[in-house]
């Protein structure tokens, strides 16, 4: 009788675990079966039937002793989770929801696959993964909910550190929302792999660092580091000596350009940029000028005395400019605005004909 009892015992332990690896090999059947029927392009709701009945097999096969440590039944979770993650992009808490699932399936194959024979599935549920982020982010820009997409973007840069692309466009979504700070972060990332247009980039960031977040002390950190990356971008160079004028600090900005003129003196950039020193130290007297009152003959003419000075003291640089290079044409438009100041008309008439003679 013992006996008897023991084999049913044994037997309907096996039957139990064989039917917990039928579970797992349903589960392969439904993959595959939807595989199949992916290339007649199903309508969603059938779609995600499909895929969360797969997903049904995997939930029985991890709740038994007997199969919970199977890596097929982890692996073939893992790919009906982020599937599903990946197709049911409207509805962001489903898809949010089963991609954590795919994600705690795809550590538990890993951690069990030691001979590696599902490293392709478990690949192939880590692209589902990412494309799913990438999709919910897409989904929510094109409903114009920046503040998502932009959660999402940044979801995706975590996923891939390397790709580019994300940090771009998680940097457009902060500056839509105004995130400016998360924008200039994003902004950075890209920069630091030196892509092409990295420049640009700078320019964007010095732009936002300035005008909207009034970071100066970054912005000037900035402009170093993009001088240092562009030498020859005349604009950083430009800019960081405008915020020295603007904090009156004229002596940093001769520093900074003495240093540039001693170790390059045939730049005509570094020469024009040492004239637009002294000439925007001059628009801001005229601009106090042009406050003054007109009666006020000996104040306005104290500040037109102010002006010539520095505009004579701006003209070298801007001619020495122009004999380095005859056909750049900030230091021509320079010298012209000086001639014009000064009532040239001689002078002010030959650069302006070398300037008409620079336009195609």
């Amino acid at each position: 009788m013992k006996k008897v009892l023991f084999s049913i015992l044994f037997v309907g332990a096996a039957t139990l675990a064989n039917a917990q690896k039928s579970e797992v090999a349903d589960a392969k059947k439904e993959w595959n079966l939807f595989q199949i029927t992916m290339s007649q392009k199903p309508a969603l709701d059938k779609t995600l039937t499909a895929l969360n009945s797969g997903l049904k097999h995997t939930d029985n096969a991890i709740a038994n002793e007997k199969s919970k440590n199977m890596v097929e039944a982890w692996s073939y979770r893992a790919l009906f989770a982020s599937a599903i993650a990946a197709s049911d992009s409207l509805h962001f808490d489903n898809s949010i929801a089963n991609q954590k699932i795919a994600e705690e399936a795809v550590a538990k194959a890993k951690e069990l696959d030691t001979k590696g024979d599902e490293k392709s599935n478990i690949a192939n549920a880590e692209v589902n993964i990412t494309n799913a982020i990438k999709i919910r982010a897409f989904t929510a820009y094109n409903k114009q909910d920046f503040a998502s997409a932009l959660k999402f973007f940044n979801e995706a840069t975590t996923k891939n550190p390397n790709d580019t692309s994300m940090y771009l466009n998680a940097g457009i979504m902060a500056r839509n929302i105004k995130n400016y700070p998360e924008a200039i972060r994003n902004f950075k990332k890209i920069i630091d792999f030196n892509t092409p247009n990295a420049k640009d980039l700078y320019s964007e960031i010095i732009n936002l660092s300035l005008s909207e977040v009034k970071d100066t002390v970054g912005a000037i950190a900035l402009l170093k580091e993009a001088s240092a990356k562009f030498p020859d971008a005349e604009n950083f160079i430009q800019i960081e000596t405008q915020l020295y004028i603007n904090k009156g600090d004229i002596a940093k900005s001769e520093e900074m350009l003495n240093k540039l003129i001693e170790k390059d003196p045939k730049n005509a950039t570094y020469q024009y940029l040492k004239g637009d020193v002294y000439y925007q130290q001059a628009v801001e007297i005229q601009n106090k000028k042009n406050k003054v009152d007109p009666k006020k003959v000996k104040e306005s003419n104290a500040l037109t005395t102010q002006i010539t000075a520095l505009l004579d003291k701006a003209l070298p640089f801007y001619l020495k400019s122009s004999e380095l290079d005859p056909k750049y044409a900030p230091a021509l438009e320079a010298l012209k605005r000086v001639y014009a100041f000064k009532n040239d008309t001689a002078k002010y008439d030959a650069v302006k004909k070398k300037l008409d003679e620079l336009k195609p």
